[in-house]
């Protein structure tokens, strides 16, 4: 609106008084601003206009010479050009916008609220500025050895670990379906990472990552570590840290020499998982501080399921922590849907 607003006001106290004959100088830059909020028709329209109102008589501005009549008609050519350019350039973003949310829904289609028992909530922020995919995955599916998910953390972000997400998601879908335990998932998963990143010269390709199992009956949680931290539980108005040993990242040839081990953690009514990535782990504070999470997690026991992950992103923002990486977080609630 600025280019209209601006072509109103100078042709308006021109008119009202002659000693606004001096601001004619400022009808130039209008054709220029409508570039960047208008079509290549309104900025010729808008162009149009000011070499109008340059040679009303009642306006009292300056008649231009040829040269600057012919400087101004440039002007105003050159921005319907540049409009015009904008203006495919904008189409062009979108449907690769388009298509960036089209490939997010193939890789990390929405969760559904509930897997086989299972109360599911994601959230997902890409530290990289207009994309929507980055280097953190989840998926939480169902198999013949009930409900398993996963979460896991790229070596990098952005556009760049698109390819090593997507590659790790399916064999963890196929692996979640066949193997017997989760270790026997983490080792496909490794094997996986660890083939892509041979066909790569330097590949120096590694991943952190967290597994977990549901017994058929919610009743039994068993988990596997990979260089990821650990989940937290939610129980009683209280959050604590799962204990689970150690194991090493995906793709560092190390799974055969030390294998991730297997813990089984028992599940009563009412209890919670709560995942989060190193994004929200290790996002600082002015100070150089790191968020404290399963403090912060403690007083939000009573916040309901699907709006965690939202009250954790607000009280982390709120509190003027800093987020340097792919934030992603992943609530579980085993046992019956609330009333």
């Amino acid at each position: 609106m600025l280019p209209v607003l601006l072509l109103a006001a100078v042709t308006t106290a021109s008119l009202v008084t002659p000693h606004a004959s001096d601001l004619g100088f400022l009808l130039g830059a209008i054709p220029p601003l409508a570039v960047l909020s208008y079509g290549p028709l309104a900025t010729a329209v808008l162009g149009v206009g000011v070499v109008v109102v340059l040679h009303l008589p009642a306006t009292h501005l300056n008649r231009p010479g040829n040269t600057d009549l012919l400087t101004i008609v440039f002007v105003a050519v050159l921005s319907v050009f540049v409009s015009y350019v904008r203006s495919h350039r904008d189409a062009q973003l979108d449907t690769e916008r388009a298509i960036g949310e089209a490939v997010q829904q193939a890789v990390m289609p929405p969760l559904p609220v509930r897997v086989a028992g299972i109360g599911c909530t994601g959230f997902y922020r890409a530290a990289q500025n207009g994309t929507l995919v980055g280097g953190d995955f989840f998926d939480v599916r169902e198999g013949p050895r009930g409900v398993r998910a996963v979460m896991g953390d790229v070596q990098g972000h952005g556009l760049s670990a698109m390819a090593t997400v997507v590659s790790l998601l399916g064999a963890f879908r196929e692996a979640a379906l066949d193997q017997p335990d989760l270790e026997s998932v983490a080792a496909r998963m490794d094997r996986r990472l660890g083939l892509d990143s041979a066909a790569v010269r330097h590949g120096e390709l590694f991943a952190t990552g967290m597994l977990l199992e549901f017994s058929p009956d919610a009743r039994v949680m068993r988990v596997v570590a990979c260089g990821h931290p650990a989940p937290v539980l939610l129980r009683d108005g209280q959050a604590r840290e799962v204990t689970v040993p150690p194991g090493a990242p995906f793709g560092l040839g190390l799974a055969d020499v030390g294998p991730p081990k297997e813990v089984a953690v028992p599940l009563g009514p009412g209890d919670r998982l709560f995942l989060a990535s190193d994004g929200v782990w290790e996002a600082r504070n002015p100070a150089d501080a790191f968020y404290p999470l399963t403090e912060r997690l403690a007083a939000m026991t009573g916040t309901a399921s699907t709006e965690l992950p939202d009250a954790v992103w607000a009280d982390l923002l709120g509190l003027r922590y800093e987020v340097r990486d792919d934030a992603t977080m992943l609530v579980l609630a085993p046992g019956a849907p609330p009333a």
